[in-house]
């Protein structure tokens, strides 16, 4: 590994080369990177947001509100879309390319020195710029897991749960009982959680798991919503719950699955406002809301990426995430798709495909420049044997330049089934680079 960073593309390198120690659940490198800094995650408030799906489209929501309500307001997801940067955001706002240069100088000598983790010496340096920073708040949304991930070193102000379903069964669990424990991990004694899980097993854990630490919890499944209207980038509800009554919300994300994190976004903010951890008017949730994705820098959630013909680029990477896709195209009547589809191989790719089929006319079958992308025709072979029509591409590039040159003007096409593949998607349509990670 390189020593001395000083340009970007050294400090990329020197990040994406940490990828070779995989990922190492557990908290002792962390706490050792973040003593060398001072302990930077205690000087800001924070949010800690886990859960399989919706926990990067809730972070973001709840990170936009706070924004919009005066506070300089931190945002950590991951993994990014097209560039690193993306991953730390302030009030929106993406991490300078000097400040990652910076961060990583500083890191380098005892990143080596204990062999962190990518996931490990990016948490740190996430928590150090937000530090520098001042903000007041910062929204963390966990890694992988909960319990034993990096940002799990967090004294947080709200635990947020937002689904449970399973994914990395090999390293959380086969069943929802075990993966609920370990996305738990994250709640702390005294502290407020809410919850969006709707599984009973998963629910009863969490459940369990607030009891015995005295957390109080909030379910942000109660209540009602009306959808009023929808299209592709944006959803208007009425809501009654928990989070009181909302009339015409406004949502600047398309796709009627966001309800669920709305109300969880929804119910942070009343349960940290009936705390008097904040004082967030009306006008602030709802503009909040409203400009999400320009206040969180949210991207790649039905994102319209091209207009003519209309490319959308969504991150949904399991059946889940997948199912809630499909139903939300199907209610726009958008069922005859020409499909963009790659995944990594720790997922289910023949429950994805079911719930794909009613909307699509065809596929092209695509691995992205990744490791853990499944090879494009082991997937083609999934796809013939449920009877949908499909043909392999040489790369994520080459789908979607042939979907966009070839088709009607009129028509629809989707890139799905995996982060990468989305990301990949978007720089070739921006005119970006794209650097191949698979964290």
């Amino acid at each position: 590994m390189p020593t001395g960073v000083s340009s970007y593309e050294e400090a990329i390198g020197f990040l994406y080369g940490l990828q070779s120690f995989g990922i190492k659940l557990g908290l002792h490198n962390i706490r050792f990177l973040l003593k060398k800094l001072g302990d930077p995650h205690r000087r800001f408030r924070v949010i800690h947001v886990a859960g399989t799906n919706g926990k990067g489209s809730t972070a973001s929501m709840i990170a936009a509100i706070l924004t919009a309500a005066g506070r300089k307001t931190a945002l950590y997801t991951s993994p990014h879309l097209v560039d690193f940067t993306e991953r730390m955001r302030v009030d929106g706002r993406a991490v300078s390319k000097e400040s990652v240069v910076q961060w990583t100088h500083v890191l380098e000598a005892d990143v080596q020195r204990i062999s962190a983790t990518f996931f490990e010496t990016v948490t740190a340096m996430a928590f150090a710029w937000f530090a520098e920073e001042r903000v007041d708040w910062a929204v963390v949304e966990t890694g992988l897991g909960g319990r034993l991930d990096a940002t799990n070193v967090v004294h947080p102000e709200l635990t947020v749960l937002t689904s449970i379903g399973k994914e990395h069964t090999a390293i959380l669990g086969r069943t929802f009982t075990a993966i609920a424990r370990e996305k738990a991990g994250i709640l702390k004694h005294s502290i407020p959680c809410i919850c969006g899980v709707e599984r009973r097993a998963a629910a009863d854990v969490i459940r369990s798991t607030a009891k015995s630490l005295r957390a109080p919890i909030r379910w942000s499944t109660a209540g009602r919503v009306v959808l009023r209207r929808q299209d592709i980038e944006h959803v208007h509800l009425d809501v009654d719950g928990p989070y009181g009554r909302w009339k015409n919300l406004e949502v600047g994300l398309g796709g009627k699955y966001q309800i669920k994190n709305v109300r969880l976004a929804l119910l942070a903010v009343h349960v940290l406002n009936a705390r008097k951890a904040l004082s967030i008017p009306e006008s602030a949730v709802r503009t909040g809301l409203r400009r999400v994705k320009e206040l969180s820098g949210i991207r790649g959630r039905m994102s319209v990426v091209h207009r003519q013909p209309r490319i959308l680029v969504d991150v949904a990477h399991n059946p889940d995430a997948m199912r809630e896709l499909a139903a939300a195209l199907r209610a726009m009547d958008l069922k005859r798709l020409h499909v963009v589809f790659g995944v990594a191989r720790d997922k289910d790719v023949r429950s994805m495909a079911r719930a794909l089929k009613p909307c699509v006319v065809d596929v092209m079958i695509v691995a992205a420049r990744t490791p853990r992308s499944v090879p494009a025709e082991e997937l083609l072979a999934i796809f013939h044997s449920m009877g949908i029509d499909a043909t392999v591409a040489r790369s994520v590039e080459d789908a979607v330049r042939t979907l966009r040159d070839g088709s009607d003007p009129t028509s629809t096409i989707l890139v799905t089934g995996s982060h990468f593949v989305a990301g990949e998607a978007v720089a070739f349509l921006e005119g970006r680079e794209y650097l191949t990670i698979s964290q």
